[in-house]
């Protein structure tokens, strides 16, 4: 027979274990990795491959790594369309070639934490800079909670002193296509972490930021492949300064 005191111990504990499985705090310093790219660019689908590895993987030296695939609309043409592609992710990715001085965007492109960007195709530098990343500490503090009728609770701490945009990106893994022409006619690409929406939710007060927010979900986009990924961003496409994700299985149906 279990004591009073052990089963309350026990609930207590099986309570604790509900209410974690519905939430998400920044641990193990995640790290924010993006992908510039298009199902039109013959390069470009060996780093989705790496992409998707990092997505399996999970973490990268005990950070976690968190993906996002943002396909760019320059490469769309009679031959092939990407139906992933946006002009606002062809914007971001000009954008960061203004903050990088690059003179133009380009496929594949990997953009580390808002810090470093890269070839996104050469795994061997890809996982160079991301263990440089994952020793690197980030001041913002995120929590993530699902509320009801499919509401995320966002909560940011730490960043005294620094200013701060507060994004929301939500990816969807589990993609592919059959590519009709173009570089990869005839292939089948398959993807992970894809960016379906991507936008900016707030800026840091004082360090901090408190909001619910109620993501953007279309009806084809499968709920167990979808995640909401939130990250706090230097003005100016800078550095990251924290970031968290949380699944969708555990939001409000």
């Amino acid at each position: 027979m279990i004591s009073s005191s052990r089963f309350f111990l026990l609930m207590s504990a099986l309570t604790l274990l509900a209410s974690t499985s519905m939430a998400t705090t920044q641990r193990s310093n995640p790290v924010v990795v993006e992908l510039f790219t298009s199902e039109g660019c013959s390069s470009c689908p060996a780093a989705d491959a790496i992409l998707s590895k990092l997505r399996s993987e999970g973490t990268v030296d005990g950070a976690e790594v968190l993906i996002l695939g943002e396909h760019v609309d320059y490469w769309n043409s009679p031959g092939w369309s990407d139906g992933f592609s946006s002009a606002a992710l062809t914007q971001r990715q000009a954008d960061y070639a203004g903050r990088f001085d690059l003179n133009s965007s380009y496929t594949p492109q990997m953009v580390i934490d808002g810090h470093v960007e890269l070839v996104g195709n050469g795994e061997s530098a890809v996982r160079r800079q991301l263990a440089l990343a994952a020793h690197s500490s980030k001041p913002a503090q995120v929590s993530l909670n699902w509320g009801t009728d499919r509401r995320l609770q966002v909560h940011v701490e730490g960043a005294n002193e620094v200013s701060g945009k507060v994004l929301l990106a939500i990816t969807e893994d589990g993609l592919s296509s059959k590519v009709g022409g173009g570089e990869n006619g005839g292939r089948v690409l398959r993807h992970s972490g894809v960016v379906r929406d991507l936008r900016e939710i707030g800026s840091l007060k004082q360090g901090k930021f408190s909001e619910t927010v109620k993501p953007v979900r279309q009806s084809d986009w499968k709920i167990e492949n979808l995640r909401a990924i939130v990250f706090v961003q230097k003005p100016g496409h800078g550095d990251v300064l924290g970031a968290a994700s949380l699944g969708y299985t555990g939001s409000a149906q």
